[in-house]
């Protein structure tokens, strides 16, 4: 599960805590709202997504690190998953697993952007608005993120967003080849 394309935020400050993004505004009476950044909208994937997730998801940027080539694992059972949209245009997925349980009360996340919508720091964006829904809306104070530990440009982004490297997970996800690669576990712990 490591996202690739997190959007390089060239230009972007790196905060020193946890991101305080503006907050988002929920338009949708779903149980999954549309969230919404300055230049980003999140809002609850459909199956007409679906030929134009598919097709970003070749795109060679993409396809380097995610994993994901059909639709049943873009929509993975207990993920809730969003769409990208810039400028009405789909740029991409964002999704989150959560732990319910009071005592590990957690969630992690996976995104892709198309290659076209990369170095632009939308990545980012789309980052902290997801955060500041799951730290605001659904209550969580510590997040994942594990990408490829060889994705050096996934990881520098997620560290300017305030995560920090916990661990190498070793053999984590097999490769098209067949080979075994290597994921960086990362967290934000916000409020500690």
């Amino acid at each position: 599960m490591s996202p690739a394309g997190a959007g390089s935020p060239a230009g972007e400050p790196a905060p020193a805590h946890a991101p305080t993004p503006a907050e988002p505004a929920h338009e949708s009476t779903s149980p999954v709202p549309t969230l919404r950044g300055a230049r980003v909208v999140l809002r609850p994937l459909t199956d007409a997504d679906a030929p134009a997730l598919l097709a970003l998801l070749r795109d060679p940027g993409v396809a380097a690190w995610w994993m994901r080539a059909s639709w049943d694992q873009i929509c993975e059972e207990g993920a809730v998953v969003y769409a990208v949209a810039v400028d009405g245009a789909l740029a991409g997925s964002i999704q989150y697993h959560e732990e319910t349980d009071p005592d590990y009360h957690s969630a992690s996340i996976d995104i892709f952007l198309g290659d076209a919508w990369q170095d632009r720091g939308l990545g980012s964006e789309t980052m902290r608005v997801l955060i500041d829904h799951l730290v605001h809306e659904r209550g969580h104070h510590r997040i994942t993120v594990d990408p490829a530990a060889t994705n050096e440009r996934a990881v520098r982004v997620y560290e300017r967003l305030g995560f920090r490297r916990v661990g190498v997970l070793r053999a984590y996800e097999r490769t098209p080849d067949g080979t075994w690669r290597d994921a960086l576990l990362m967290e934000l712990v916000v409020g500690f």
